[in-house]
């Protein structure tokens, strides 16, 4: 990546960014504690990294538009479909990882 200039990384990674979204907006079977469990970071990570950003470069964003980008929808609206309560092993594992982690 060292031969493209600064602007097209920008955004090729942000093209990459709203794959990644759009990819796990299709993905509601795929529980955020599975992708905790797994990669060590889920949507609500990815809803604080770009909140987080904005902060950074001063851009007013507050918390619930940040998931709202990730979520494609209210973050509450978006549990309510979607989200399970999680099994005995998806919170043992989820443990365990954060002792290594």
């Amino acid at each position: 990546m060292d031969a493209i200039d600064p602007q097209t990384r920008t955004e090729l990674e942000a093209a990459v960014f709203r794959r990644l979204v759009e990819h796990l907006r299709g993905r509601t079977d795929v529980q955020n504690i599975d992708l905790m469990n797994l990669a060590g970071f889920c949507r609500n990570c990815l809803s604080n990294w770009l909140k987080d950003a904005a902060d950074q470069q001063g851009v007013p964003l507050s918390k619930e538009a940040s998931r709202e980008v990730v979520y494609g929808m209210p973050y509450e609206e978006w549990k309510a479909k979607h989200q399970r309560e999680a099994t005995t092993d998806q919170k043992d594992a989820f443990a365990k990882s954060r002792v290594h982690g």
